[in-house]
């Protein structure tokens, strides 16, 4: 709390005009606090007035007592509307409500008069008022001040900013960080200066000064320590700013400063610090008495100095940008002279690389020999100096010089002459290219090597070079020049002499192309006649290709689909339904319960018809696009493009069921077929074909289980089929682990004297408690694990030191070669080791392969059997006929034996159907064609043996010839069935 107090004599001062006008005149709270007081003095019997404000001023007098303050107070904050109380000692007047103030008047006598009611009170309701205005007004005033420093500042950082923006160079912009330096407070002295920490330097960028006219120099650094005690040394070491005068500095600095340069009035430094580390200064000074700084001029440079030191490392950075850019640019300019050099190189070399092409080129066209040698001209005219060219040739009866082409002055002319003495014919006795000027030349004529010129204008240079032909010369070509000042050299010799070889090599085939085109017209008579030939005998084997495809792709039994072609058509569907999400198949795989029954009871001719009736009536189920296929012997299956639930399933399955198991009669009997059936639904979660088939597989073994004459739909309850898988799996690496496998030949014989030829090894597996087991029993399992390929390399093994214990003499040994062998690219390698160690002739070996492993990757296993058949094995085609396109393979692959699937002998001369005599016929044609070894699989019957033999099959294996069996049984010397 503070007051404002006047003592006020005891007398009255009547209250007029003239104490309103003073109080309008008071534009501060001083002045009008003075009139305050003074219209209190005025009052009769006022001893003494103070006016008390509750909130401190910085004009404020002496303190008041306690008591005064708490009756002032308590009159403030209490909630009374009157202007006026005592507390019997003195008066209280409030002047306004709004205003934190009283004024407080000690009377002689307490009571207050009607007169001074009226002089006093509105009196202070006016100074109250009046007061509050200049209370705003002030607040005003100071906001205005505040305002105008603030945008004084902005404008000095706008300019600051725009300084480090522009493309001054470094003097200018300092001069203008100065200006805008002054424009905030005086500062007709300034330096400014950097401070590097590292090297412990300083440079003063920039340095004004009105009085030292020797400053520090601008232009380079000096040491920190050369500045020692110096109020710059100081600033830059502290990094505080420092203020004052001479001996408020020295009290800042703790102890004199070093003085450099003369004594300044005022002084004010203020530190440019990045990242809390000093990076330089600014300073500003003044001589003049008056002129000091005050903290607003510290904070204000202070402030300045960061932008300040952001637009010194801006520019920094420019010029050291720009002192690269123009080092860059310097070598750059240094690089493209160097680069345009080697650019001229470089095109003088395209051009000759492309001249040189050229002239490869015109040496094989057909242009007439007239423009060849003109083309020839032009191409030699872009490397060098040939308005006079020509070429010449001896004439056949080697008496004169022809010139074909002559270009003298760049005029054409066509000449000859008698072979004399000249300069060309120089270049012929001599065989080889001549190089020489003016006094060349003339030298040649003194030895008399040639005659000299006397008709025209010699030439100041010639170059010449001789075209051979077999080592024969035939003529030269020649360039020449009149110029005196032009010159041929090496490059140009090397380059007429490979336009020399090309012109001879042009000369030479135009010559020999003569003598081919007699001949060329009498083989283009026998080609046509040959083309025609080969046209018919085209079209008879696209035909034959296409049945073959027929037959390859459907059951020559029933004329179902065969399984490669359901694998194909489920292949389609599941790529199509990877697309299609939501969408559903449905593969049936059907297995005709007790067929071998059948065939045992009836025969085969009875099962055959058996199955064609199913066949027959797995078509009537169907409507297309959907499919149904015979996979093999009795297992058929459908599949089902499309479909909405497995309601729908069931439903269908049902139908089937119901349409395939009517009672039909066979060979006289009344049969009632029996289907069991596996389903799995695919959709687009299945990517592969055989995964399908697997599910459906999987469900077939359950609906076979589970009592046949059903079906079951695939899905994870019948996982109990894999663990069954796994024993299986299990089961095999223990028996190869204990030799459980073993090699089972059938001899392969000559049909017409019954003499064995050779020996298929087959694998057989004596399991330990399921007996003797067949390879269909176990070698999906085996697959499927991985153990295939071991099984094959121990049987391979076993089969060569078997094959070994037989008469082998003039027989062969046949194993089959799975498609994962053929895979690995030192299968061969291996082979070939392992039979070497066996002792085997290599002739003896013949591997037999399938069409599905020549499908695998055709390129890879015909460059494997293409090296086994250098080093002596030989290739044969397995259950040929049944495959995709076995007539490509024939022509393309190194195949020696073709082996006809034992299905199309099983077929032959039945009178369902005997479309498996023009298949046989056929292939034995085909065989004979190709100087093919042909072999009929599966003869189990005279009359099989006997057709085939009447067909001209030389070659057969199967049941009625010799079943396989073990070596013991062969070493026994048992017989075949002839």
């Amino acid at each position: 709390m503070s007051h404002l107090q006047q003592q006020v004599p005891p007398r009255q001062v009547p209250i007029d005009a003239v104490w309103l006008e003073g109080l309008i005149d008071a534009v501060t709270v001083q002045a009008v606090s003075e009139q305050v007081l003074a219209l209190a003095g005025r009052q009769s019997g006022c001893q003494s007035a103070r006016l008390i404000w509750m909130d401190e001023l910085p004009d404020a007098a002496t303190a008041i007592s306690a008591d005064q303050r708490v009756f002032a107070r308590s009159f403030l904050n209490s909630d009374e509307k009157m202007q006026a109380r005592t507390d019997g000692l003195r008066w209280a007047f409030r002047l306004s409500h709004d205003l934190p103030v009283v004024l407080l008047v000690d009377f002689r006598i307490l009571p207050l008069t009607h007169e001074l009611q009226s002089t006093l009170l509105p009196g202070l309701l006016v100074a109250g008022r009046h007061l509050a205005h200049v209370l705003e007004l002030e607040k005003l005033r100071g906001a205005q001040q505040q305002l105008e420093r603030s945008e004084h500042l902005q404008q000095a950082l706008f300019a600051i900013s725009e300084l480090a923006g522009s493309d001054r160079d470094m003097p200018d912009l300092l001069c203008g960080i100065h200006g805008i330096i002054r424009q905030l407070m005086y500062a007709e002295n300034f330096y400014i200066v950097r401070y590097d920490a590292v090297r412990q330097t300083v440079h003063f960028l920039y340095f004004v000064d009105t009085v030292d006219l020797h400053g520090p120099d601008t232009t380079c650094e000096v040491t920190l320590e050369s500045r020692r005690g110096s109020l710059t040394w100081h600033l830059l070491t502290t990094g505080k700013s420092l203020m004052g005068s001479p001996q408020e500095l020295d009290a800042q600095v703790n102890g004199t400063s070093a003085s450099f340069g003369p004594e300044s009035v005022d002084w004010l430094g203020v530190p440019m610090v990045r990242n809390g580390e000093v990076q330089g200064a600014l300073v500003v000074q003044s001589y003049r008495p008056g002129m000091e700084y005050s903290e607003n001029d510290r904070t204000l440079l202070t402030f300045v100095a960061n932008h300040i030191l952001a637009v010194l490392e801006r520019k920094r950075t420019m010029d050291d940008q720009e002192r690269r850019v123009r080092q860059r640019t310097q070598q750059l300019d240094t690089l493209n002279r160097e680069l345009r050099q080697k650019v001229i190189e470089r095109q003088h070399a395209v051009q000759l690389q492309v001249t040189l092409f050229q002239l490869a080129q015109l040496a094989t066209s057909d242009l007439a020999e007239e423009d060849f040698y003109a083309h020839v001209h032009t191409a030699v005219g872009q490397l060098l100096e040939s308005e006079n060219f020509f070429i010449a040739l001896v004439s056949d009866d080697q008496q004169r010089l022809e010139f074909p082409y002559y270009v003298d002055g760049g005029v054409r002319r066509e000449t000859s002459r008698p072979l004399g003495r000249g300069i060309s014919e120089y270049v012929l006795r001599r065989g080889s290219s001549w190089l020489g000027s003016a006094s060349d030349i003339e030298a040649l004529s003194r030895a008399g090597e040639m005659t000299p010129v006397t008709a025209g204008k010699p030439p100041a240079c010639w170059l010449g070079v001789p075209l051979r032909v077999d080592e024969i010369v035939i003529g030269l070509v020649a360039v020449q020049s009149y110029k005196s000042d032009s010159s041929y050299g090496e490059a140009d010799r090397d380059l007429l002499e490979f336009v020399a070889m090309q012109i001879a090599n042009s000369i030479y085939r135009r010559r020999a192309a003569t003598a081919l085109q007699h001949a060329n017209a009498r083989l283009e008579q026998r080609v046509a006649e040959r083309t025609r030939e080969l046209h018919a005998e085209v079209a008879r084997r696209e035909k034959t290709q296409q049945q073959l495809r027929h037959q390859v792709l459907h059951d020559t039994l029933t004329g179902l689909p065969n399984r490669t072609a359901m694998r194909e058509q489920l292949e389609r569907r599941l790529a199509v339904m990877q697309n299609e999400i939501g969408r559903h198949c449905v593969l049936m795989y059907l297995d005709v319960d007790r067929f071998k029954l059948v065939n045992d009871t009836l025969g085969h001719l009875a099962g055959d018809a058996f199955l064609q009736v199913i066949a027959q009536r797995l078509r009537y189920c169907i409507n297309e696009p959907d499919i149904s296929a015979r996979l093999s012997g009795d297992e058929f299956a459908i599949l089902i493009e499309d479909v909405a639930n497995t309601a729908r399933v069931e439903e269908i399955a049902q139908r089937v069921m119901s349409v395939l198991c009517e009672p039909t009669r066979i060979a006289g009997k009344e049969l009632e077929p029996s289907v069991s059936m596996g389903i799995a639904v695919g959709d687009s979660s299945y990517t592969d074909a055989d995964a399908l088939l697997h599910d459906a597989d999987i469900a077939l073994y359950r609906a076979k289980e589970l009592g046949r004459k059903r079906y079951a739909i695939f899905d994870k309850s019948l996982t109990q089929v894999t663990v069954d898988i796994f024993t299986l799996g299990r089961e095999i690496r223990h028996a190869l682990q204990h030799g459980e496998f073993e090699p089972y030949f059938q001899p392969i014989l000559s049909l017409a004297d019954g003499q064995v030829v050779g020996y298929e090894a087959l694998l057989r597996w004596n399991h330990p408690s399921r007996g003797l087991l067949a390879p269909n029993d176990f070698l999906r399992v085996a697959q499927d694990f991985g153990y295939l390929e071991e099984i094959d390399w121990f049987l391979f093994g076993r089969a060569f030191e078997c094959f070994l214990a037989l008469n082998t003499q003039g027989r062969f040994l046949t194993i089959n070669v799975s498609p994962l062998h053929l895979r690995h690219p030192d299968f061969d390698q291996r082979l070939l080791s392992l039979l070497d160690r066996s002792g085997i002739e290599r002739e003896q070996l013949v591997i037999e392969v399938t069409e599905g492993a020549l499908l695998d990757d055709t390129e890879r296993v015909r460059t494997m059997l293409e090296r086994l058949d250098v080093a002596g094995v030989r290739a044969a085609l397995d259950d040929f006929g049944t495959g995709y396109s076995s007539l490509s393979y024939l022509h393309t692959l190194p195949l020696h034996k073709l082996k006809i699937d034992q299905s199309f002998v099983h077929s032959l001369n039945r009178s369902a159907y005997n479309g498996s005599n023009a298949v046989v016929g056929a292939i034995l044609a085909l065989g004979r064609a190709l100087d093919l070894f042909v072999v009929a699989e599966g003869i189990e019957t005279v009359a099989q043996r006997d057709q085939l033999l009447a067909m001209g099959c030389q070659y057969g294996q199967g049941f009625l010839l010799g079943a396989p069996a073990p070596l013991a049984h062969w070493l026994t010397g048992a017989g075949f069935i002839a």
